[in-house]
């Protein structure tokens, strides 16, 4: 049942009570009754009975009441009878009118009088246009004047839009020229879906002589329909360029639509051709943010010139569109798109500010998804994990220049570890396995960190924080560390899952001019994708300050994974590069990791590859495009 059906049931079924109560309210039960039989008749549809308590023409007054109802395409009418006064030739009732404009959505309220006469001693309703309502005049009629809002953008950090034009079609008709309204809306129901009676009323219930949008097509489905729709007699199609093709990134901007039957029922209620809907992406998200609501007039217009009269109602649109402002910047999604082709790997990448945790760029190559890859994904975050362990070894007093073997294969607390690439079989620093990830080396100090104080360092890095963003993300995840088994795989990120936003968060708080992890931020305005009144902002965790002489640490470690380490690959011009890589297995799929930074950008770049330096290289060619757009 469609919302305009629901809302003609509900009224009929507020008739049954009110009625009652409409007879038992006067004195003089023989004018009350004309009023009463006229007001229920008009908001039952008998308009025959209507019709009968007046003095005018039946038949005229009949299709006065039909037509009040078309023109003003309403769903119900409701009256509330006020009282009767005055005597004779000046009796007079007064009514309160609540008229639900169904697929125009507001409620027209108004306060009506019905002139009474005695007529062969019976009270009659004295007929003229103005008894329904009080400046409709001789020769006038109702119509409703509606202007949507245009769909706004959603926009990068420096107010660009990340969108591209799409060209959408609509198909129109100016009702006074159609020879037959009824056939064409049986026509184009026929062909789209739309219901064959809302596409009528929107005829109807328009300026005559004005453009009437009816149904908008994409280009596609405007190609399979086209020959269908040049032939239904009066349809007038237009192109209409719209902001709507998503810019990258495309999956996190999200894809726009034009209404369909299908998506309608999805929004929950009667939309009106050109209206857009948001598929999926920020642009699903924000849907009631960027297409807003529609301004509404009921209006009297002359028969003759089909010129509007009078303006009887105005109502502006009951929300604002408003742009969607993101932290994404242009600039940078194209030098990490660029990046990743380069590459010729699957593979995703996530640039984050360091220092406010605001998500710059998410990119994948076509075998990942933006959004439920790099922002929500669940991968084993293997040695990138370790960064998690410096403050446990700081506070164990453990010497970063210890040196440490790097068997291929070492046992902890029952746990088996491999280190299949080099240095395996070296004996190197401790700050020389982590640079170069060494899991056997660095699962061994497993004995050396309390698990407890290894999961609240996690915590503090955001691992498992309870952020909002308006996609779906994941902050990570670990499993409780209950032995010195549990401890070593954790600090391999064996038992440890991580998305790569929230490894870019973590490289974020190490860069971060204060050593501060922050919260990821994605969108800056508005601050909730709830427009109602009702809708609460959800607040965001706290930054989070990190121990001073644990960032130190991690900034010498992660520093010489570029210059010495694995990392190598990742080095750029300009300020110094600073990070690490971790191999891991995803299933059946080797991995590679980099985490690191350069400046105030922050990375994570995760790698379809065997080869553990491969991740490094893309964050290497997305650090020298940066430099070179500089």
């Amino acid at each position: 049942m469609t919302g305009k059906a629901r809302r003609t049931v509900a009224a009929a079924l507020v008739l049954a009570a009110t009625a009652p109560m409409l007879s038992a309210c006067f004195e003089e039960p023989s004018a009350h009754e004309a009023v009463r039989d006229f007001l229920v008749g008009w908001q039952t549809g008998d308009y025959a009975m209507a019709a009968r308590r007046t003095d005018g023409d039946q038949k005229a007054v009949r299709q006065a009441l039909q037509d009040a109802k078309i023109h003003l395409d309403a769903a119900s009418f409701r009256f509330k009878l006020k009282g009767i006064r005055g005597a004779g030739e000046q009796t007079e009732a007064d009514f309160e009118a609540e008229v639900d404009l169904g697929e125009n959505n507001p409620l027209w309220e108004y306060t009506g009088k019905l002139p009474l006469r005695l007529v062969d001693g019976h009270w009659k309703v004295h007929w003229s246009p103005s008894v329904l309502h009080p400046q409709l005049q001789e020769g006038q009629r109702f119509a409703v004047d509606v202007t949507p809002q245009g769909r706004q953008p959603i926009l990068d950090r420096n107010n660009d839009p990340l969108q591209d034009e799409q060209t959408l079609y609509v198909a129109n008709v100016i009702p006074s020229l159609l020879k037959d309204e009824v056939a064409v809306c049986r026509e184009l129901s026929k062909i789209t879906g739309f219901p064959q009676d809302r596409l009528l009323s929107r005829i109807r219930s328009a300026i005559p002589n004005v453009q009437v949008p009816l149904v908008t097509f994409g280009r596609t489905k405007y190609a399979q329909l086209r020959q269908q729709l040049d032939a239904i007699p009066g349809i007038k199609m237009t192109a209409e360029p719209l902001p709507l093709a998503p810019a990258s990134p495309a999956q996190i901007v999200g894809t726009v639509t034009a209404v369909t039957p299908e998506t309608e029922q999805q929004l929950g209620g009667p939309q009106r051709a050109g209206d857009t809907v948001g598929r999926s992406g920020l642009q699903k998200a924000y849907q009631e943010y960027l297409t807003g609501s529609t301004e509404t007039r009921v209006i009297t217009l002359d028969l003759k010139t089909l010129k509007p009269v009078a303006e009887l109602r105005k109502w502006r649109p009951n929300r604002s569109t408003a742009s969607v402002r993101t932290t994404l910047d242009r600039p940078i999604q194209k030098v990490a798109d660029t990046a990743l082709l380069g590459g010729g790997l699957p593979a995703m990448l996530v640039a984050v500010q360091a220092s406010t945790g605001n998500v710059l760029a998410v990119s994948t190559t076509k075998e990942y998804h933006q959004e439920r890859h790099a922002l929500a994904g669940k991968f084993r975050a293997g040695g990138l994990f370790s960064i998690m362990s410096v403050e446990g070894l700081l506070k164990a007093q453990v010497n970063l220049k210890q040196k440490l073997a790097c068997p291929v294969d070492r046992t902890v607390g029952g746990a088996e570890f491999h280190q299949a690439s080099p240095p395996a079989g070296s004996t190197l620093s401790l700050k020389g396995n982590f640079a170069t990830g060494c899991v056997t080396a660095l699962a061994s100090l497993a004995r050396r960190i309390d698990g407890a104080e290894l999961e609240a360092s996690a915590a503090r890095f955001g691992i498992g924080s309870q952020w909002d963003l308006p996609l779906k993300t994941f902050s990570g995840k670990m499993r409780p560390l209950i032995n010195d088994a549990a401890t070593a795989k954790a600090i391999a990120g064996q038992n440890v899952l991580v998305s790569p936003l929230s490894m870019a968060l973590v490289a974020g708080a190490i860069a971060s001019p204060t050593g501060t992890w922050h919260p990821p931020v994605l969108v800056t305005e508005p601050k909730t994708p709830d427009p109602s009144a009702e809708a609460e902002t959800v607040k965001a965790p706290d930054p989070i300050k990190i121990d001073d002489r644990t960032i130190d640490t991690l900034k010498t470690l992660m520093r010489a994974g570029v210059t010495s380490g694995s990392a190598r690959a990742a080095a750029a011009p300009g300020d110094p590069v600073s990070g690490i890589t971790a191999s891991v297995m995803q299933g059946r799929k080797p991995m590679a990791w980099f985490t690191g930074w350069q400046e105030d950008v922050a990375v994570a770049v995760l790698a379809e590859s065997s080869d553990p330096t491969a991740g490094a290289a893309i964050a290497g060619r997305f650090f020298q495009g940066l430099h070179a757009g500089l």
